[in-house]
């Protein structure tokens, strides 16, 4: 559903907006391709000498930089997870080639305003959830006297680990540090009714605006005015419970609305788990009930030692979750077993014991295992939270991606492979899903050893069809080219945007395969052979081992990377036979003196 209400403020960039022209960044510093216009700020993409993703945050109109200063500083005294810190400001004076300007960290994903405008009205566990977070970001910011003022789908982000994050931050500051006459726009900033027209951030205003967000993810409509059907009304499955929150929160009168945003945070956690929240009447609501079920059995196992922060999906064995560790006060990931598997005493042992193994893989493209722990009957484990989702997910984001980029990337994942088949452990269930990407973009492998813990043996079906090899799909003799198989499948997918072997089931697919139908026209012949090869019906006619795999991969980068120089020359050539010419082409027509 499109929403035409909902059209966004914000406009992509490629390249070097001409505000920056002349900026010179520090050594071994590069800038990013993306870049983004917000109101009054643009936020460019750079990489650090760390290979860290930063923000460049600027004002495009030099009268606006003490206004960007003030943002800079008060954010440098901000420190709440859903808050970008400023790590540094650039001045701009005489000896610097650059300024002003501050960094951030680099933000992807989507805003809750692109994801209403993809996918319509969202689910009463999200909103709850998304109400819980933006709330407590603002309830830090207002316990410091202060009030945002543009909280909108707009400046709500979400990465694809599942974070989020709050922008907009110029409207954060003190009024007389705005520019006269600029204020949000009214077409995509909920307009709180007591501002009747004007623009007057208040504490109870953000509060309106966060329940103008509730209410717009649960029906899909942004509030205007006062003359608002109650939340009943446009979306008959909400709970009570959630409808009188929201209608609270939106009150036309800010003496209605709850006295602060800490106190509707404490109505929130006294509701979340009770029996009002039951959800009858339609298929959806019951799906939502059982989202909200199982998040509420994590939360009581887990209490007293993780904050349960937002889900990030959910596979065959279970599903997985962002949490705090509020021992180490840091961000993890939690995967936590499916209550049918949990009740398999021995699914849960050998499990464990394959976590155990997958725990002592030190690698680089390995994620690392944290720890194991239960709680009657549910069962999780702890481990590194990688911040940029997965390759599927990039690949969703992105489109294909280009060779160069994937590379170094597989050339890691095949040297983790290598190492833990030495250890003799065999995923068994590489898929684009479970090859994870960190904050430094470095692709890293999850899951290890959880097909083989969950039942799926040597000799046993396993795997996901579009990447399962044809000994997985018939149920034979699996081994280290097994995983060698799903690599190149992944390959595939990077550089397609789909999977190697059309197919909608398992059976058609394992055709596919045996048959060899599978388009490498596409691809030069170096890498179309390495697929070819890798991609073999016959484990006998793929790669030995990884390292074998790995050693070849290089060869073909290797000769990818010759072909590409010898373009470049051509081209420069090229242009300079070219300037030649237009060179000799200006001095013929020039006159004679």
């Amino acid at each position: 559903m499109h929403n035409p209400e909902l059209s966004g403020p914000g406009r992509p960039t490629t390249g070097i907006p001409s505000h920056l022209d002349g900026w010179v960044l520090p050594p071994d510093w590069r800038w990013g391709s993306s870049g983004v216009y917000t109101p009054y700020r643009h936020a460019q993409e750079i990489q650090d000498a760390l290979g860290r993703p930063l923000a460049l945050v600027t004002a495009p109109d030099p009268a606006h930089h003490a206004w960007l200063f003030c943002e800079a500083r008060e954010l440098a005294h901000r420190s709440h997870p859903m808050i970008p810190t400023t790590y540094h400001f650039w001045q701009q004076h005489l000896a610097s080639p650059r300024g002003p300007g501050y960094l951030r960290r680099w933000i992807t994903g989507e805003t809750i305003g692109e994801r209403l405008r993809r996918s319509g009205a969202d689910t009463v566990p999200f909103a709850l959830r998304l109400i819980r977070s933006i709330g407590s970001s603002l309830a830090y910011l207002h316990d410091s006297g202060s009030a945002h003022g543009a909280v909108a789908p707009d400046t709500i982000h979400f990465t694809p680990s599942g974070r989020a994050w709050m922008l907009g931050w110029q409207w954060a500051v003190p009024r007389d540090e705005i520019p006269t006459g600029v204020a949000p726009d009214a077409r995509w900033t909920p307009q709180a009714p007591e501002w009747n027209g004007s623009w007057v951030p208040s504490q109870a205003s953000d509060q309106w605006q966060l329940g103008a967000i509730a209410y717009t993810l649960l029906t899909g409509e942004v509030p205007r005015g006062t003359s608002l059907p109650p939340l009943r009304l446009a979306r008959p499955d909400c709970p009570e419970a959630v409808a009188d929150l929201v209608d609270r929160m939106l009150s036309p009168s800010p003496t209605d609305r709850f006295a602060s945003l800490a106190g509707m945070l404490r109505h929130i956690e006294r509701i979340s788990g009770a029996p009002a929240l039951a959800f009858v009447g339609t298929e959806r609501a019951s799906g939502e009930h059982s989202a909200l079920s199982q998040e509420d059995r994590l939360r009581s196992a887990t209490g007293d030692d993780y904050e349960v922060l937002a889900p990030l999906g959910s596979g065959s064995y279970g599903s997985v979750w962002r949490v705090r560790d509020l021992s180490l006060q840091r961000e993890v990931a939690l995967k936590m077993l499916h209550p049918t598997v949990a009740l398999n005493a021995t699914a849960v042992g050998r499990f464990q014991r394959e976590a155990q193994l997958a725990a002592q893989l030190q690698h680089p493209a390995i994620v690392p295992i944290f720890a194991w722990d239960s709680k009657g009957d549910v069962n999780w484990y702890i481990m590194e939270l990688e911040e940029e989702g997965s390759v599927a997910d990039l690949v969703k984001r992105a489109g294909p991606l280009a060779f160069a980029e994937i590379a170094p990337q597989v050339d890691s994942v095949l040297d983790g492979l290598a190492m833990a088949h030495a250890h003799g452990i065999i995923h068994r269930d590489l898929k684009p899903e479970n090859i994870l990407i960190d904050r430094y973009r470095r692709w890293r492998i999850a899951d290890f050893g959880i097909a083989h813990a969950m039942g799926a043996r040597a000799a046993g079906s396993s795997g996901t069809p579009a990447f399962a090899s044809p000994e997985q799909l018939l149920g034979e003799l699996q081994g280290p080219t097994t995983d060698l198989f799903a690599v190149s499948a992944i390959v595939y997918f990077a550089l397609t945007g789909r999977a190697p072997f059309d197919g909608a089931d398992g059976r058609t697919i394992l055709a596919a395969q045996l048959a060899g139908r599978v388009d490498l026209g596409a691809f030069e012949e170096p890498l179309g052979e390495w697929l070819r090869r890798a991609l073999a019906a016959d484990p006998s006619a793929r790669f030995a081992d990884a390292e074998t795999m790995r050693a070849s991969w290089r060869q073909v980068v290797r000769r990818a990377s010759r072909a590409e120089r010898r373009h470049r020359t051509l081209l420069g050539r090229l242009r300079q036979l070219l300037s030649g010419w237009r060179g000799g082409v200006s001095d013929s027509k020039r006159p004679n003196h």
